[in-house]
């Protein structure tokens, strides 16, 4: 929060936007959810981006300083307003994804552009999380919530990838490989072992057990799963009836959630307590081109999340030993940043039993 200039009055915001070639004005209100979930997106921005009288941060708190807001036409939280050369140059109103995007590649130009107009090449864009399936408006992808150094896994074959490889940002190695060989048979270039390992596959059984506390407090809405089962081509992905001579291992097919849990449930434990939901893919439920499957969540039992126990019951294949997942996305609402006291234990397993 160093890098962000809390404005405290409208002669100091007057001098910050004289001073400075840049300024971005995010103007709040205080206890606004969605405020609170673009203030995580501010804040790295600003630790990114600063530069002295170049580019400046500042939060305009709506309540205080009114007149400030009324000067620009600001009503409505969150609104971030880019000044340059004390003029307004973009104004942003509510948590729109795609406008901040844009913002962003706006203000890398200014920060990566010298006094003479030379590029930095030293400044590089913010990686973007892969989504195998569009977010339904009014949600994003919070999957950057997720505490890697708390998440635990149970039954993953360790020779394979680890738990975090389900939240690399970048496109499932998978697919790429199955884009690269469009119109030449199955994926080629996976078979041949052309394709890095980022995936998990399950060990002993189909079965895989994931916990995952988060950072912040959590609406969630949906999880995308993106399996990509060898020889599994896009178009196969969307058929009604799966393979059963397919080999190797195969799709999730039940799945159970269960929220709030303070450590990974034992694969018997999780048969005695009611999931707060399960969930039935169907082959249907599979984008034919990216192999994800959007699980849509009952809102209302999954407010205030912190935690989040995702239990796969079983695969697609009855034939396949294995079960495989090569990407999850948490799809909703951030809220109120956690206060962890101390670290989540792992009761009774380690990861990869």
């Amino acid at each position: 929060m160093a890098s962000i200039v809390l404005v405290q009055s409208s002669q100091q915001f007057t001098e910050l936007l004289r001073t400075s070639r840049v300024v971005v004005a995010d103007f709040y209100e205080e206890g606004s959810r969605t405020n609170q979930h673009i203030q995580l997106i501010y804040e790295r921005l600003s630790e990114r981006l600063s530069r002295p009288n170049q580019i400046t941060f500042t939060k305009v708190d709506m309540a205080r300083l009114g007149d400030v807001a009324r000067a620009y036409e600001v009503s409505t939280t969150p609104t971030l307003v880019i000044f340059k050369n004390g003029a307004v140059t973009s104004k942003i109103a509510g948590a729109d994804r795609d406008k901040i995007s844009q913002v962003i590649v706006d203000l890398l130009r200014e920060a990566g552009t010298d006094d003479d107009g030379g590029a930095d090449s030293s400044v590089a864009p913010p990686e973007s999380a892969w989504l195998g399936a569009e977010a339904p408006k009014g949600y994003v992808d919070v999957t950057d919530e997720v505490e890697l150094n708390g998440i635990d896994l149970l039954n993953v074959d360790s020779s394979v990838g680890s738990a975090r490889i389900l939240f690399e940002k970048s496109k499932p190695s998978a697919l790429a490989a199955l884009e690269t060989s469009q119109g030449k048979g199955k994926a080629k270039a996976e078979s041949e072992g052309e394709t890095a390992v980022d995936w998990i596959e399950s060990d002993t059984d189909q079965q895989i057990m994931l916990f995952m506390p988060f950072e912040a407090s959590l609406k969630i809405h949906s999880l995308q799963l993106t399996s990509l089962p060898p020889r599994s081509s896009p178009e196969s992905s969307s058929s009604s009836s799966s393979s059963s001579t397919d080999e190797g291992p195969t799709r999730p097919k039940t799945v159970n959630v269960y929220s709030n849990r303070a450590y990974a449930l034992g694969f018997e434990e999780a048969e005695d307590i009611p999931a707060t939901q399960t969930i039935h893919i169907a082959p249907g439920d599979w984008d034919a081109t990216t192999g994800t499957a959007a699980l849509e969540l009952r809102v209302v039992k999954f407010q205030k999340v912190t935690s989040l126990v995702v239990f796969v019951v079983d695969g697609e294949r009855d034939d396949a030993d294995k079960v495989r997942i090569d990407r999850l996305r948490i799809i909703g609402e951030a809220g109120n940043e956690r206060k962890m006291k101390g670290k989540l234990a792992k009761f009774g397993h380690e990861s990869g039993e």
